[in-house]
């Protein structure tokens, strides 16, 4: 069966995402980590670990953003992406998420906390379905997606991709 984007946004009840593509919860713990027992940067409890369904199609892309838990994105189908990263000194990486290993390509791509970050499809107008489990538990407050202008005077030096991965 030839499955294409729409397929997977409609099998899996896919929502259009804030940073872009499509997604859906599909885990949340139900057993918490209190505030007091969590860094700083976070401002009450949070769930063990949260996961998510995530697709990118055709020119879209993931724009850069951070959250304040580490997560691991998982390969499912599609093409492969470029993970774009920019860490807190500034410190530029691309990670390849695929079921390619020949062609540098890993099947899960770990971002730490903190880091600013964004993907994009390697193959324009295709799509890929990932996943996101995220540690400790996501919550949109935790969210931020980069300013383009804050971004560029922080880090002039990635002025190309800032530009390209920024709305």
């Amino acid at each position: 069966m030839n499955r294409n984007a729409d397929y997977w946004i409609s099998e899996l009840n896919l929502k259009a995402h804030p940073e872009g593509g499509h997604y859906r919860e599909i885990y949340r713990s139900c057993e918490t980590v209190q505030a007091r027992d969590l860094p700083d940067r976070f401002n009450g409890p949070r769930a063990f670990s949260t996961a998510i369904y995530y697709l990118l199609e055709g020119n879209d892309y993931s724009a850069l953003h951070r959250i304040r838990s580490d997560e691991i994105w998982h390969f499912y189908a599609g093409s492969s992406i470029t993970i774009h990263t920019i860490d807190q000194s500034g410190v530029y990486e691309r990670a390849l998420l695929g079921n390619n290993p020949d062609n540098g390509e890993s099947l899960t791509a770990v971002i730490n906390a903190g880091c600013w970050y964004g993907a994009t499809l390697n193959e324009p107008g295709s799509y890929s379905l990932m996943g996101g489990t995220v540690a400790p538990g996501f919550e949109f407050e935790d969210f931020e997606l980069a300013n383009r202008a804050d971004l560029i005077r922080s880090f002039p030096r990635h002025l190309s991709v800032i530009q390209r991965l920024t709305r």
